[in-house]
């Protein structure tokens, strides 16, 4: 995972984003099944929180080195709970500034880009990264207007957390499908580019709650503090309980996302 760009250190709690870990799992296997056959001896995992994912990497890879950087410490200290196996070495470092010892097969990063800004001078830099036929797979969620995070947003703007937290501190520094596909042009990329939209069928607007509080949450709780969160937390539930009304099968998530598998010539 990776912090929210400019704002300090976020507290990443690994229990809580890993509750719903077979729905979060699903657009990285979408995402590494959609990369063509290639030869990887070197390859990074931009943003691979706790590493579970990032393991089955050398199942399909299995003579690669990887490298699985991530800034969470709470993160990579749980990925660290288990022997790494050979090939898979775990780096704490911004993915906006982690260079690679050697040039990259594959580079990937799934659901951390958006936690970071300027794209163009990312996707610039990503380039370098890589070597002749080197692979940039990217998955990024693209789901702000959705109502929990419409919520979200206009909870953090309202008195009194607009006083106490930043604009709209967990929104993701996403641009549109075409701006991405400009840029991966420019950067000397042939690419495919796509969107998902996943429908979850959760068990009711408190598991919605729980879902933030794995992810767009985090930055929000530590910038309140335990008191303050508490207070917060309650009102956001009350008005997701109104947007998702519950039926007799649970509350459906829909939860948009965007990809693209890019190969420098």
């Amino acid at each position: 995972m990776q912090s929210a760009s400019g704002r300090g250190h976020t507290e990443w709690d690994p229990d809580q984003y890993q509750r719903f870990e077979r729905e979060r799992a699903q657009p990285f296997h979408d995402l590494v099944a959609r990369i063509p056959e290639h030869p990887v001896r070197y390859a990074a995992d931009l943003g691979c929180g706790t590493g579970e994912l990032t393991r089955g990497l050398l199942r399909r890879w299995p003579s690669a080195h990887i490298w699985a950087v991530d800034n969470s410490a709470e993160m990579l200290s749980r990925a660290r709970q288990q022997d790494a196996p050979a090939g898979l070495e775990f780096v704490e470092a911004d993915l906006r500034t982690w260079r690679p010892p050697r040039a990259l097969d594959l580079l990937l990063s799934n659901a951390a880009m958006q936690w970071v800004g300027d794209h163009e001078g990312l996707l610039e830099g990503f380039a370098r990264l890589l070597a002749s036929r080197g692979i940039l797979a990217v998955q990024m969620p693209n789901n702000r207007e959705e109502a929990a995070y419409r919520i979200l947003a206009e909870l953090c703007s309202s008195d009194p957390w607009s006083r106490r937290l930043p604009a709209v501190p967990f929104t993701p520094a996403l641009e549109a499908p075409g701006w991405y596909a400009q840029r991966l042009v420019a950067a000397g990329f042939e690419f495919h580019l796509w969107e998902t939209t996943y429908f979850h069928l959760l068990p009711g607007p408190e598991a919605i709650l729980a879902w933030l509080r794995g992810t767009a949450l985090r930055p929000i709780l530590t910038a309140l503090g335990t008191a303050e969160s508490v207070d917060f937390l309650r009102l956001l539930s009350q008005r997701l309980e109104q947007a998702y009304p519950r039926s007799t099968v649970g509350v459906l998530f829909p939860f948009k996302r965007l990809f693209f598998v890019a190969r420098l010539p």
